[in-house]
């Protein structure tokens, strides 16, 4: 295809997207900040767009909204109506968005509004949250790209299975979000919808692949979203933005439905999981709600788990893993997981150093596994459009081998891999470690463009750990985080990432924090990180 072809091709979703919005909450260009301005996340207050009621709505967690609406003192109307107009102008500031859902989102809320007022119940434990979807998961009739040029025209034939549970339980979505062309880097930008940014520092990358998902959380366009993750796809948007984010345990969580590059490549699998812009709570709430539907008797892969009511208490053992023994995290990064570790030891939590085990071998299986074929598959939908390859996706693909993976050398990976999962299982084991707290990226964020080191969160994916991750309630401070003159960097990867750092360039940027626990224990893990967010907040 010409290159007016695959522009063209693209402005067909551009298009969409233009068409979907809803044009009476748009904000006058003349009443927008500068675009030199790089923290926005506060501009709803300052907008004049909304009253202190909409203002308090957006506040809000779902968990928090399904009580008022459990009451009568708030409606799915009203909420899905507030939740909108702060996502259009989040579009306007951060560009997102690929399709609202506007007209249906409304009509979905007024029906949930009739079935209240006739019965005095709620449909279900989501009824009336309005939730955000990351494009490349499903809606019947609707276009799926999933990132690519080449299937702009890609229409779902059904609800993502997913969604599906989900809506049953009484949540409406009202917006679809970005995601980065081939949908494998930390960075959220393609050549259909473009570049989207970090509310809370506009030149900073909201992470990817579920980026759009993370400004979504960060700027409280939804209080819940849905995501994918095979590499950190979840936890870093959540970590840059200011958010919550969780990867589940593999095939606990549906994904039929979700449209991927390649279909039947078992060796690392990608998980569908949530993000929430108020609580850990609210991320429990979207998995219990979608594993008491037993998706296993639909999507008969999935491991028949029904979902445990899990409670933590301070007798744990968290374990803080400083430094991955292969890049180490900036100066900011340092000092959250300082003070967490002071937070924790004060409120009677046993904490010790956690010494990484092989994470430079981890990386070699799973960046070998990602792409098997060589990201062949990849460059031949990229090729069908001739769109251009993104820096960052050229960079994705070349990891691992440069040749197709024999089946010898794939069964061999795969070996490793379930050898390195057991042994990194026996040790927490022998230390007695219950969870380990890490950084979630080598930085708060990224600055557009940059984002080459995934390992923090990768390695979670290739030992199929769970892992959330929550904001410390810090943020950068050039007074704080200068940068450490003495450091000398452990090899070229490390020093590349170590030169990217100085405080002026991350400034005002959360302080996202990591909580992996054991395999399976997804529960457990999200019921620890709950507490220990709060602890680390300063909540309790």
């Amino acid at each position: 295809m010409s290159v007016e072809g695959w522009k063209l091709q693209a402005q067909k979703a551009q298009n969409i997207l233009q068409n979907s919005i809803p044009t009476q909450w748009l904000l006058p260009t003349d009443r927008l900040p500068p675009t030199t301005q790089k923290n926005v996340e506060d501009f709803p207050r300052k907008s004049g767009l909304f009253n202190e009621r909409e203002l308090a709505i957006t506040n809000m967690s779902a968990t928090a909204l399904v009580a008022e609406m459990g009451t009568g003192l708030l409606s799915a109307e009203e909420a899905v109506v507030a939740f909108l107009k702060r996502a259009v102008l989040g579009h306007q500031l951060l560009n997102f968005a690929t399709e609202f859902m506007a007209e249906k989102a409304i009509s979905r809320a007024r029906e949930l509004d009739e079935y209240y007022k006739r019965t005095g119940k709620l449909v279900g434990p989501l009824h009336g949250v309005p939730i955000s979807v990351k494009e490349h998961i499903g809606f019947k009739d609707r276009t799926c790209n999933g990132g690519y040029v080449a299937w702009v025209d890609n229409i779902a034939q059904q609800d993502a299975l997913i969604l599906q549970y989900l809506e049953k339980a009484g949540a409406v979505f009202h917006v679809r979000t970005n995601q980065p062309q081939s949908l494998m880097h930390l960075d959220c930008s393609n050549n259909i919808t473009g570049t989207t940014t970090n509310p809370f520092n506009r030149t900073l990358t909201p992470g990817g692949s579920s980026g759009g998902e993370g400004a979504s959380m960060g700027f409280k366009c939804a209080p819940l979203g849905v995501g994918s993750d095979i590499g950190g796809s979840i936890r870093a948007p959540a970590a840059f933005c200011g958010a919550y984010g969780f990867r589940p345990t593999m095939r606990r969580i549906p994904c039929t439905g979700v449209l991927a590059p390649v279909l039947g490549q078992e060796s690392i699998l990608g998980v569908v999981g949530p993000l929430a812009s108020q609580s850990i709570e609210d991320l429990e709430l979207f998995l219990r709600v979608v594993a008491d539907q037993e998706p296993w008797d639909v999507e008969t892969s999935l491991i028949p788990a029904p979902w445990k009511r899990a409670t933590s208490t301070r007798n744990m053992t968290v374990a803080i893993m400083w430094d991955d023994g292969c890049v180490h995290p900036h100066p900011p990064v340092t000092r959250g997981l300082k003070h967490a570790k002071k937070l924790l030891q004060a409120a009677g939590i046993r904490v010790v150093d956690w010494e990484p085990y092989k994470h430079a071998h981890g990386w070699e299986i799973v960046s070998s596994l990602y792409f098997p074929d060589a990201a062949e598959s990849q460059r031949t939908i990229l090729a069908q459009s001739g769109e251009p390859i993104h820096p960052l996706t050229e960079w994705a693909f070349n990891h691992g081998s440069r040749k197709s993976l024999t089946i010898a050398e794939n069964w061999a990976l795969n070996a490793q891999r379930d050898q390195y999962r057991d042994e990194y299982h026996a040790l927490m084991k022998s230390r007695d470690v219950d969870f380990i707290l890490s950084p979630a990226y080598v930085g708060v964020a990224s600055a557009l463009g940059e984002a080459q080191y995934w390992n923090y969160t990768a390695i979670w994916n290739i030992l199929d750990q769970p892992a959330a991750v929550f904001p410390s309630g810090l943020v950068v401070d050039s007074a704080l985080d200068q940068v450490d003159g003495d450091y000398s960097p452990k090899n070229e990867v490390d020093e590349r990432e170590w030169r990217k750092y100085s405080p002026e360039k991350y400034e005002g940027a959360p302080i996202g924090l990591q909580l992996t626990g054991k395999h399976f224990k997804d529960e457990e893990t999200l019921a620890a990180a709950g507490l220990i967010s709060r602890i680390v907040q300063g909540q309790i």
